[in-house]
């Protein structure tokens, strides 16, 4: 921070005006920030998505170790995960911020700056939003438009027996990295760190260790060139993003597709960091990668047929996409080995209200 300015020094409207300063015209906005609503101009034939997100301070992140500018690119990136597990083209993004009186003009400054430069690189256009004082610490809510054809959208409902079940990128990075910050994904929120143990089993930084876990964590990347290859593919059944665990967000689309299904835990991607990190307490290595949370990769079912087409289709989103289990007739998931020996996890994935 480079100066003690307070948001309370500039009052509500000037704050509007700080941020609108920042965001310039874009393709299909009539009417942007200033009016009573924005106008907008969908591309003939589209069909409209809308997601909304909320981060709350304490609950999903902490000012202590999550710097604002890239605090500014989650809330965004979490959303466009959204957008990205249906197949679509992300256009515009409504930004509400509640803010304590007393938060440094600085921090919105830097939170704003990564908000709009994730939202530039994924031709994103702020278009509104709202601001209000808070007595309980920031609260960031967006909601993230989006459009695509009728016959490319992608839901959660279209997994049928005998599929492959697909994963993009790798798993378990974010709750790793949640881990050497002092917190799991299973403690209730507003819990203080109960310290990390693997921190010291980590000692690589950089690319290698902490500082990559720690990224994935803080700065994740929405899959959103790579959830539209899938979908103008023609290739693939269902897809979900995987914000809450991998055994938990295909748990959703076995529910919706009315299917079950089997997941080979030893299949899982795990990045080289990982690996060496978590091994240091192998106890938690399974419970991470299959239930920890925030990886906002994509899960996938596709027709096994379609196995040699799928990793083509993928490759120039530079993402790398890995087959971990089958779509099943009865309902229920099951985790196996390789072997096929069963496997038990104590978490299945995040839920806030358990």
């Amino acid at each position: 921070m480079t100066n003690d300015r307070k948001i309370s020094d500039l009052g509500e409207f000037g704050l509007i005006d700080r941020i609108a300063a920042k965001v310039g015209s874009a393709a299909g906005v009539i009417t942007g920030i200033g009016d009573d609503a924005a106008v907008t101009a969908m591309t003939q034939g589209m069909q409209l998505l809308t997601s909304t997100d909320m981060l709350l301070e304490d609950v999903h992140f902490r000012r202590s170790w999550h710097d604002p500018y890239r605090l500014g690119r989650k809330s965004l990136a979490v959303s466009l995960s959204d957008i990205a597990a249906m197949g679509a083209i992300p256009r515009w993004a409504l930004l509400s911020l509640a803010i304590p009186a007393d938060l440094p003009l600085d921090f919105i400054d830097d939170f704003t700056r990564g908000f709009l430069a994730l939202a530039a690189e994924q031709g994103v256009a702020l278009i509104g939003g709202d601001t209000c004082t808070s007595r309980a610490g920031l609260v960031v809510s967006v909601t993230i438009m989006g459009e695509q054809l009728p016959g490319r959208i992608l839901r959660r409902s279209g997994a049928q027996p005998a599929d492959d079940i697909w994963v993009t990128g790798r798993l378990g990075d974010a709750a790793l990295g949640l881990k050497m910050l002092g917190f799991d994904s299973a403690q209730p929120p507003g819990s203080a760190p109960t310290g990390s143990a693997m921190a010291a089993g980590c000692s690589l930084n950089g690319t290698e260790g902490k500082d990559y876990l720690l990224s994935r964590l803080l700065d994740p990347t929405p899959r959103v060139s790579t959830g539209l290859a899938l979908a103008e593919s023609g290739l693939v059944s269902s897809m979900i993003d995987i914000s809450d665990g991998l055994l938990a967000d295909f748990g959703h689309i076995a529910e919706q597709s009315g299917v079950g299904g089997c997941i080979c835990i030893d299949n899982l991607p795990l990045s080289a960091a990982f690996r060496l990190c978590a091994g240091k307490l192998p106890e938690l290595h399974d419970q991470m990668a299959l239930a920890g949370g925030e990886d906002y990769e994509l899960c996938f079912t596709a027709p096994p047929e379609n196995r040699e087409k799928i990793v083509e289709c993928v490759k120039k989103s530079g993402v790398e996409v890995t087959p971990v289990g089958i779509v099943a007739s009865l309902p229920g998931v099951a985790v196996v080995r390789a072997d096929g020996t069963p496997c038990t996890l104590q978490i299945k994935g995040f839920n806030h209200f358990k």
